[in-house]
């Protein structure tokens, strides 16, 4: 089931929930909205075509740049984002990353294909930001870009998985 806005409220209370930082507006009625960090991760050099297969390492085509100033996300164009927010879930928690409305009619996607925030993890989200739209959209570091749904899992888990200890892009 989904968590709504007292029950994430108290999850946090509990301290079984932690989100860092947090301001308790950033609560709406069944979700937390997540501010866009201070770096990005753009393609930039390596082969022509990128092959797909168990070697294929996404830190070979891209560089991290500190988004000081905006960044003119092109109509196309696919980079990497880092949530401000740490987040540590218990065991019996997952969530979903999204996008918020006001930018995806805009054209903005959160995430390409990989939403999904397991269960037990301590550490900040990646955003595969995407640009669909005919024209440039220009991000800003701080903004509330995403949210991320909570839901109780049957069961627990804590993922520690290749990129569980994420602080950076």
């Amino acid at each position: 089931m989904i968590l709504t806005h007292d029950v994430i409220l108290h999850e946090i209370a509990e301290g079984r929930l932690v989100i860092d930082p947090f301001e308790p507006d950033q609560v709406g009625p069944a979700s937390v909205d997540l501010h866009l960090g201070d770096e990005i991760r753009v393609m930039q050099g390596g082969p022509p075509v990128i092959d797909l297969d168990d070697d294929a390492d996404y830190r070979t085509v891209t560089q991290v740049r500190p988004l000081m100033e905006p960044y003119a996300l092109q109509p196309g164009e696919t980079i990497h984002g880092i949530t401000r927010e740490r987040i540590r879930l218990p065991p019996d928690v997952g969530g979903w990353l999204e996008g918020r409305s006001r930018y995806a009619r805009l054209g903005l996607m959160i995430h390409v294909t990989s939403g999904f925030v397991a269960p037990g993890v301590d550490n900040r989200q990646v955003l595969e930001m995407s640009n669909v739209a005919g024209r440039p959209l220009r991000i800003r570091a701080g903004i509330r870009l995403c949210q991320i749904v909570l839901q109780r899992a049957e069961g627990s888990a804590v993922y520690a998985g290749r990129f569980a200890d994420q602080l950076r892009l």
